[in-house]
């Protein structure tokens, strides 16, 4: 072969080693248009993998299920749902559907406008396409599972074909969710012919994994235990910072700490004396670091059911409605559910094991930035304390935190839940609204310190309010300081009972009406934090009232505005 750059002359005769070179390279290029001829011909198929998630986990597990379908040569692709238009999804013809379930079996915040457009009328067949559906969810929840169930059956009434049955994970996902995957690819891979890596198709893989997990956690030094709010608050919030030590812990603004708690031994005692237990190291350590002892499972609940058909517990099932069951358990944990038993039909501690579901990590939104404390993770968390007389109630991680981890430099089990769909903006110039009452300014205060560490020129607006300014507000000299730098543009705060009628954060957006629009129309990205169940629904309402207010054009046209605003991930919430 000539050397690299080498020109040969046309009316140069070849020498016997140029002829064989040119032969080999004719040969060569026969050899590749064949090879291009049956790749063309060969089956393919690109596989859409769409994901509805809270708090990552769907998103992430999309991630890996397109890393392993362009490991088997087949085309891969996540979108969130929210980012599939009806149309778009007709002419998809493999979907792969991962979504999580969040609230009262409510569809997640990046899936609510699919589902809306999936249920109209005018929603396009589907026959062209086939699907399989991964449910994540928490089987402690009476709608477990059910957006994966609602998306599953809507697909097939439009005409879909299922390629495979949908799986409801619990909050143990891992295992049913890798064996569904690899079940689907394996199918479609042998359906299509595919075989090996698509040189086509980019081979990046799934972001890597942490080796801290919850079934592996960090052992981080809690180095900081600071109670915030005043000790004549009705509150008490307290400011964590956890150690990351060597960990290689890495970490962004706005994802969730997973932390491992212990149950109380006291509370482990009283079990066990009500039981008639021994209480046996393994029973206790059980008890303690492994079974959830505060929030009674519904399968204890159905064994109690059975075990006392006459019991007043019995009575509020038999009535058949979930509020009344749920208004009847409120503030009840396992120990009153089993003192409420008649003591001849009480389980043994035996057979109550089995009924008591994992104890669970608590996530907690971050409430620093890695850019200004790299080497910490800091958290925002209310102690939940209540009751009186003969039973007081305390949160599980919570109190673990305050009370029971031995104080500062004592070892938690930790580790990071990333939050890709909850950041602060790309953009540096792109402002920012921040709407979180009480602990709900977690992630805000790390947005804050993320865009003074950049040197984002954005505009930072925050609303924040509590119940007393006096008592209940949280990390002021640090918003003063901030005010002052000139990070954080406005501080609108709503402390609802300091006046005889009560205000809210949602008050305070009515009345900057036309500022906040402004600050919409500027293309500023808002941000929800905090109480899911009362909070953000008014929040929304609110915004949405600023929207139609100040365009004057409808509700219609509001809900349309805000909309257009999640599809474009200017508008996100994490609500708990």
């Amino acid at each position: 072969m000539p050397p690299t750059g080498a020109l040969i002359p046309a009316d140069a005769p070849f020498s016997a080693q140029q002829e064989s070179w040119l032969a080999g390279f004719i040969a060569g290029i026969a050899a590749a248009g064949r090879r291009a001829s049956a790749t063309a011909d060969a089956p393919t198929a690109t596989i859409d993998v769409l994901f509805g998630t809270q708090t990552g986990n769907a998103e992430f597990l999309a991630d890996e299920l397109v890393a392993g379908a362009r490991a088997r040569g087949l085309a891969g692709r996540t979108s969130a749902l929210d980012a599939v238009t009806p149309d778009q999804l007709a002419a998809m013809t493999h979907v792969l559907v991962i979504t999580s379930t969040y609230g009262e079996g409510e569809l997640p915040d990046n899936a609510g406008l699919f589902w809306e457009a999936l249920q109209s009328d005018t929603a396009p067949r589907l026959e062209s396409v086939r699907y399989a559906v991964l449910g994540l969810g928490d089987r402690g929840y009476d709608d477990f599972c059910q957006a994966a169930k609602l998306i599953d059956t809507r697909l097939e009434q439009l005409g879909a074909a299922r390629l495979h049955e949908r799986v409801d994970c619990d909050v143990d996902f891992e295992e049913p969710a890798a064996e569904w995957t690899t079940t689907v690819l394996d199918r479609l891979a042998a359906e299509t012919g595919a075989t090996g890596t698509n040189a086509e198709v980019p081979t990046s893989a799934a972001p890597p994994r942490s080796p801290w997990n919850k079934r592996t956690p960090y052992r981080s030094r809690l180095a900081v235990n600071r109670l915030l709010s005043s000790p004549h608050s009705a509150k008490e919030i307290r400011h964590y910072e956890f150690d990351l030590g060597d960990s290689g812990i890495t970490y962004e603004a706005g994802d969730a700490l997973a932390v491992v708690p212990l149950n109380d031994e006291r509370l482990v005692g009283a079990l066990l004396g009500h039981l008639g237990a021994s209480g046996d190291e393994e029973a206790a350590r059980l008890l303690r670091t492994e079974r959830e002892i505060r929030t009674p499972s519904k399968e204890l609940i159905a064994d109690l059911v059975e075990r006392a058909p006459s019991g007043e517990l019995a009575a509020v099932v038999a009535q058949g409605t979930r509020s009344d069951l749920d208004s009847w358990l409120w503030g009840r944990d396992v120990l009153d559910l089993l003192r409420d038993t008649d003591p001849a039909t009480v389980p043994t501690l035996p057979e109550l094991l089995p009924l008591l579901r994992p104890l669970q990590a608590r996530q907690y939104s971050i409430s620093s930035s890695p850019l200004a404390h790299p080497d910490r993770i800091h958290l925002t968390v209310a102690s939940v304390r209540y009751g009186s007389g003969q039973r007081r109630y305390e949160g599980v991680a919570s109190t673990y935190l305050a009370d029971r981890t031995g104080g500062e430099g004592t070892a938690v089990g930790v580790y990071v839940q990333p939050n890709a769909s909850f950041g602060v903006p790309a953009d540096d110039d792109a402002p920012m609204v921040m709407i979180g009452p009480g602990t709900g300014i977690a992630p805000f205060r790390g947005f804050l310190h993320e865009r003074a560490a950049r040197g984002a020129s954005g505009r930072n607006w925050l609303f924040f309010g509590d119940r007393h300014r006096e008592t209940d507000f949280v990390y002021e000299d640090e918003l003063s300081e901030l005010r002052t730098r000139g990070v954080l543009t406005e501080l609108d705060l709503a402390f609802s009972r300091d006046q005889a009628e009560k205000v809210y954060v949602q008050t305070r957006m009515r009345e900057r009406s036309r500022e906040l629009y402004g600050w919409l129309e500027d293309g500023a990205h808002v941000y929800v934090c905090g109480d899911a169940s009362r909070m953000a629904k008014d929040v929304e309402a609110a915004l949405l009232g600023v929207v139609a207010e100040q365009r004057g054009r409808g509700d219609d046209d509001a809900a349309e505005y805000l909309a257009a605003l999640r599809r474009a991930k200017r508008y996100v919430r994490d609500v708990y």
